[in-house]
Order: structure tokens, then C-alpha cells, then sequence
């Protein structure tokens, strides 16, 4: 179905650190000394071929909480690694109203939505400050010509984005409401782990709102399903802070079968 942070240091709080204050510049940035390297880039690569690819990044963008990175129709140039920080991607319904596609976060590529007819089809918002690396989409198809491994990473990450989006449409054709929310949570802290935080605690960066518009349900029905958690002890939520208690029952609503 249904990637925000550095990786604490050992014995750090899993606490997501707070963003640094935005700087009205962007700036250059080799990849070979990201901390993030390992989830946006191949691994194996010679020096020969990181040296190559860290001129694949032009910039790294910030871009301030609630702005776009990319409006719908906008031309498409580049793809966008995220740095740091959380993305909706969403369109607009027929009634006006705005339907999220998917959320994504650090390690993530969003643009990919624009190759296909050089325009892009969704708008891209940060939910908190963020900083994204700057990829022009015709650096990177030079390149992945070229590095076979780049080539074949390009093509995962695209996968990726198909394997999810079936994903989703069976998440919004077949589950119940709290199928839809275990699944969410479930999915949201393996994502934050792969990065070094907690399996057990997350903090939401979208709204509830958010979250009902992504699962196709209504924000009373995402609330009333957060306090049915709660009353089972399943989880326990102070604001956006998330604790799950009891991950095995939420992979039970999830997949009863695998629990029979």
C-alpha cells in the first residue's frame, strides 16, 4: 500500500527533531554525503559513478510548510527526492474539494506524476517545513543510460508507485473503516522505521481530515475509529502523538486470517 528524518543517534529520543529555520536560498549538495543515501540511491556504486551522480542534484529546495513544491498543470522538469519533512500529493474533486493521493516523506521521490504528458496531474503540499534535492528529469535519464544501477533503481521507485497504488485501491474497494486506519498506522510507522525511529510511536503530520480524504472516509468516521482503538487499548493518541500498544491487533484487523 501505502518514506522524515535522519536516523537518531544511538540513545537519542525517537522524538522527531525539529525542522531547522528556513533560509531563502537554495543551495548545492553532493549525494555521496547525504545521510539519506541509502534510500534514494543505488548502492554498489564506484567513486567514479557517485562523483557522476552527485552532479545529478541541482539544488536542494526548501519549501515552507503548507506551499506548494508543484501545482497541477505545472510543467514537469525535474523529480524532487525529499529531504526532509512530509508531502500530500491531491486533486481536485468534482465538488471543489481537495482529495489526498498519498503522503510522502523523507527518502521519497514525488514528481513522477509528470513524465507521462510533461505536465503534473496532482499538487504536491508540505505539511511542515521541508527540503527537497532538486533532480532535472533529463539529467537523470542521461545519466541512467549510462549507470546501469541508477537505471534500475529509476525503475524500482516507479514500480514502487504502481505496487502502491493498487495497493490503495484495494485499501479503499474492500476494507472496513478500521481495516483502513490499522492499515495506515501499520504502514506509516514500518515507513518512519526504515529511517531509524521508534516501532511503536509516531507523530501525524497530517490531519485527520487528511487522513479521511486518503482512506475514503469521513473525518467523524476517522475519529470515531482513533477513540474504538483507544477503547481497546490498541493505541493511545495525545493530539498528533501516536503510541501503538498492541501492533499484533492491528495486524489482526488487518489480516484476521493470519490470526485464525
Amino acid at each position: 500500500m501505502l518514506i522524515h528524518a535522519v536516523s537518531p543517534p544511538a540513545g537519542a529520543s525517537h522524538t522527531i527533531p525539529p525542522i531547522a529555520p528556513m533560509e531563502p536560498h537554495s543551495f548545492k549538495v553532493a549525494c555521496s554525503s547525504c545521510n539519506l543515501r541509502e534510500l534514494c540511491m543505488p548502492l554498489g556504486l564506484s567513486q567514479d559513478e557517485l562523483d557522476r551522480i552527485d552532479g545529478l542534484v541541482e539544488v536542494r529546495r526548501k519549501v515552507k510548510r503548507g506551499t506548494p513544491l508543484f501545482r497541477n498543470g505545472d510543467r514537469f522538469t525535474s523529480l524532487y527526492a525529499i529531504r526532509i519533512g512530509f508531502f500530500k500529493t491531491c486533486i481536485a474533486s468534482e465538488d471543489g474539494r481537495d482529495q489526498v493521493t498519498g503522503f510522502q516523506m523523507a527518502g521519497e521521490v514525488v514528481g513522477l506524476d509528470g513524465i507521462v504528458t510533461e505536465r503534473h496531474s496532482c499538487d504536491a503540499i508540505a505539511l511542515e517545513d521541508a527540503e527537497v534535492c532538486v533532480m532535472p528529469f533529463d539529467r537523470v535519464e542521461e545519466l541512467s543510460n549510462q549507470i546501469h544501477a541508477l537505471q534500475r533503481h529509476v525503475h524500482k521507485i516507479m514500480s514502487r508507485e504502481i505496487v502502491r497504488e493498487h495497493g490503495v485501491m484495494l485499501l479503499l474497494g474492500s476494507m472496513r473503516a478500521e481495516e483502513r486506519l490499522a492499515a495506515f498506522l501499520l504502514n506509516l510507522v514500518q515507513r518512519l522505521h526504515a529511517r531509524g525511529f521508534s516501532q511503536s510511536e509516531l507523530v501525524l503530520r497530517m490531519t485527520r481530515e487528511e487522513i479521511g480524504s486518503y482512506l475514503g472516509l469521513k473525518l467523524e468516521t476517522v475519529s470515531r475509529t482513533f477513540s474504538k482503538f483507544v477503547d481497546e487499548k490498541i493505541v493511545a493518541v495525545k493530539q498528533r502523538h501516536v503510541r501503538i500498544i498492541d501492533s499484533d491487533a492491528l495486524r489482526k484487523i488487518v489480516n484476521p486470517q493470519g490470526y485464525a
